[in-house]
């Protein structure tokens, strides 16, 4: 990221704080400078003693053929192709700045149509969910319905990887155990988001989050996406789902068009990175 120098200062980087059900991001606003952040930034801005904290970070840049580009990164620095509660974050921002009821906000994983849902929700289409091997991607040609792993779960791409567990009490699982376990399978080479899905009906799930290259959060909109697509494809819900996440509820909606997730958002402070 280019940071602006003031003689005799430290540089410094204009950033929002946001969350989406306490998915936390860092977001910075670079239409004009165009700059990312290295990966040493992200790092050092993700520690929450540290620094900031946050789940991943998202940079806003200027779009082509869309309202504006945006660019995820994990709090380990690493690149994600996708993140869902960021995207309505941004799409809120944006939405309130420009007075727009709805705008494309180009991402790695496609171009997202983004509206205002009315009592302060936020939808985005986070576009259809990728369901070959090659795509989300596996290590080798395999039946994505049914991964040959301990526990029977499903693989589905939502922009980023996914590993899609259905158990019946979530909450007795030791997840930063289990999460860390299979994030680094082998048969994910970019590594997995991993999802523990408990059905409470056929339009109702409770789900418990590990995220690749940041662990364990309140929710994520990806990992929401995918879970409702694996479950729907498992036959154990329908495609519109009520998903309830540790940090509140997003709905899903799983339409022909693609995949419908729409939540709150918050724009909690504004800051300035002395790191």
């Amino acid at each position: 990221m280019e940071q602006q120098q003031n003689p005799g200062k430290r540089p410094h980087l204009p950033f929002m704080k946001m969350h989406g059900l306490g998915n936390d991001f860092v977001v910075l606003d670079a239409r004009q400078s165009g700059g990312l952040p290295d990966a040493a930034t992200v790092s050092a801005m993700a520690d929450r003693h540290f620094g900031v904290g946050f789940d991943q970070l998202a940079v806003v840049l200027p779009g082509e053929n869309a309202d504006a580009r945006l660019v995820f990164f994990n709090a380990d620095g690493s690149v994600s192709g996708a993140c869902g509660n960021a995207t309505r974050c941004v799409a809120r921002y944006l939405m309130d700045q420009s007075g727009a009821a709805s705008l494309r906000l180009a991402t790695d994983h496609a171009v997202l149509l983004a509206e205002d849902a009315g009592q302060g929700l936020t939808r985005v289409n986070m576009g259809a969910p990728v369901l070959d091997w090659d795509k989300i991607p596996l290590a080798q040609d395999i039946d994505t319905l049914h991964l040959p792993i301990a526990g029977d779960p499903v693989a589905t791409g939502m922009g980023n990887p996914h590993m899609t567990f259905f158990m019946p009490d979530v909450a007795a699982i030791d997840l930063p155990a289990f999460g860390s376990l299979h994030e680094h399978h082998p048969l994910y080479p970019q590594r997995a988001n991993v999802e523990l899905v408990q059905i409470v009906s056929d339009s109702e799930i409770i789900l418990r989050i590990w995220e690749r290259g940041t662990g364990i959060t309140l929710a994520s909109g990806s990992c929401s996406c995918a879970a409702v697509v694996a479950a729907a494809r498992r036959g154990l819900t329908g495609r519109r789902v009520k998903v309830n996440v540790p940090g509140g509820v997003l709905q899903i909606d799983w339409r022909d068009d693609g995949v419908w997730m729409t939540g709150p958002t918050a724009h909690v402070f504004d800051g300035v990175w002395r790191g």
